[in-house]
């Protein structure tokens, strides 16, 4: 028997051909355990923007420097307006990120991991200047959430590689490599899982 529900395991498995561990769809309550397949992540700002006609579609900005309003209105240009601060009284500003390649061990593949949550990168920055963990791709991290929206708190904890999961999760980054996996791509909106 599975551990996550289904709806646990699907609100953290990411979608269609462009699969993101986020965070912030990690159900209250829950833990996601992963493994980094990288230990250079890209760094980037990232600003939401809702499109102007009418249809709630969202889409990210990014940007390599923390952008000026003057750039995000340029970037986004007539079809988006960047998305409403929680309070609904501003713009929301751009955030901080990192991303990386994992290995998340709920749905079995490789996703991209991105991080805006200060706690988070916080802990991630802390283990990694430990001397245990000072090659952080030879451990897995439980990722954990309790609570929603601003209230969201969140874990990471380094825990031992899974037993017997070397073996699949070589196999998972090489295949994803063939297939083109560039995380860079990610700056220009393209696809990180293809060069398509």
């Amino acid at each position: 028997m599975p551990f996550l529900s289904k709806k646990a395991s699907s609100a953290v498995a990411g979608s269609g051909d462009r699969p993101y561990l986020n965070p912030s769809k990690v159900p209250s309550g829950e833990t996601v355990r992963f493994a980094l397949l990288s230990d250079q992540p890209i760094e980037f700002y990232e600003c939401w923007g809702v499109s102007t006609d009418g249809n709630d579609k969202k889409k990210p900005f990014r940007f390599v420097q923390d952008p000026t309003s003057e750039e995000i209105e340029a970037e986004m240009g007539d079809n988006f307006e960047r998305r409403a601060s929680f309070d609904g009284e501003s713009a929301e500003p751009s955030k901080f990120a990192v991303a990386a390649p994992v290995y998340n061990y709920t749905t079995a593949r490789v996703e991209i991991i991105q991080i805006t949550q200060k706690s988070i990168l916080r802990e991630l920055d802390g283990i990694s200047q430990m001397e245990d963990y000072s090659n952080l791709l030879e451990h897995d991290f439980v990722l954990g959430k309790e609570g929603s929206g601003k209230a969201s708190e969140y874990s990471l904890r380094p825990v031992p590689q899974k037993k017997g999961s070397e073996k699949a999760t070589k196999a998972a980054w090489d295949d994803a490599l063939e297939a083109g996996f560039d995380i860079d791509r990610m700056l220009d909106d393209g696809n990180p899982f293809s060069a398509e």
